[in-house]
């Protein structure tokens, strides 16, 4: 019983940390050139994902990996790390941190859609029900309760490129589908991490150039706790946390957690960043977690009767 609380409180603990991430990465943003930045990140990251995959004894499996794996794991970095991360960082420059965190809402809701449709996946009225609730929300919060300045013609560049941040995490986790049959998770992270990395820096030294290293490593000591917590905190431990609740409770009760990212989201930027709790960005935020909590359901639902 004891050890089962302590796996919900690991959950809990995963969904604080990705929200945090959003205020972390809104602090490294505006103080490091974003791209160097978040290569150091995934590098940091990575040094603690080879240690835990050398220490589960998965090492070996490096080498069995195939043609088609390896390239597999090449789209799914380029996508899932050097895509996001770009986009991450870049809208981070100039959206809230709290509005921001609402696009985590849209990411199960796409996800949804296109598993649908490339994979024939069932969904059900609480799940449709959710998703327009979710939508809705998230649309709502980042709008500042203001649809209009969504508009094409009046939209800022940053929630274009948090609508990136959505592309890039559903390709990320519909390339994971395919990859995951046949490559275990924790490799495909750590090789996917790396690999990001790699990428990362190769972006970062044709577009920001030499200089921005230096930029990083003279940046306060502020941007670097941000950094390091992003690194070791939102993607290595919070990834180990979501592992054990995965094996622990299943896939499905493990996931449903992912609805509290946007609540972490928003009381990290007012706690961490002063951020105001305004009522479009707090009606918002519950439409659109209410809205994952019944997608979640309603994916439970079909599980059961499988």
């Amino acid at each position: 019983m004891i050890s089962r609380y302590s796996t919900h409180l690991k959950l809990v603990g995963m969904a604080a940390l990705w929200g945090a991430s959003w205020a972390w990465g809104r602090v490294v943003a505006q103080s490091m050139p974003p791209i160097a930045a978040a290569c150091v990140r995934f590098l940091l990251a990575s040094v603690v994902l080879i240690v835990w995959l050398r220490h589960s004894g998965r090492m070996r499996t490096l080498r069995t990996l195939n043609r088609r794996e390896w390239w597999g794991l090449a789209w799914a970095s380029a996508v899932g790390v050097l895509g996001y991360a770009v986009f991450f960082m870049l809208s981070l420059q100039t959206v809230p941190a709290s509005r921001a965190a609402m696009v985590v809402a849209l990411n199960p809701v796409f996800t949804m859609l296109f598993a649908a449709m490339l994979f024939r996946e069932p969904v059900n009225w609480k799940m449709s029900l959710g998703l327009i609730m979710a939508v809705v929300g998230a649309i709502y919060a980042l709008s500042g309760g203001a649809l209009a300045t969504l508009m094409p013609n009046q939209a800022g560049t940053g929630e274009f490129l948090l609508l990136g941040c959505v592309a890039c995490w559903v390709g990320y986790t519909l390339l994971g589908r395919v990859l995951l049959t046949s490559v275990d998770s924790l490799t495909a992270t750590t090789v996917t991490s790396l690999l990001g990395a790699i990428f990362l820096a190769i972006a970062s030294l044709i577009t920001e150039g030499p200089s921005a290293w230096a930029a990083v490593a003279q940046a306060p000591l502020a941007s670097w706790y941000c950094l390091v917590g992003l690194a070791f905190g939102s993607t290595a431990l919070a990834y180990a946390w979501y592992m054990h609740g995965v094996q622990a409770l299943g896939a499905g009760p493990a996931a449903a957690y992912i609805a509290l990212v946007p609540l972490f989201g928003v009381l990290a930027s007012s706690l961490w960043l002063g951020e105001p709790l305004t009522f479009s960005l707090l009606a918002g935020g519950i439409l659109a977690i209410s809205g994952m909590a019944i997608m979640n359901l309603g994916r439970m639902s079909i599980t059961s009767k499988s």
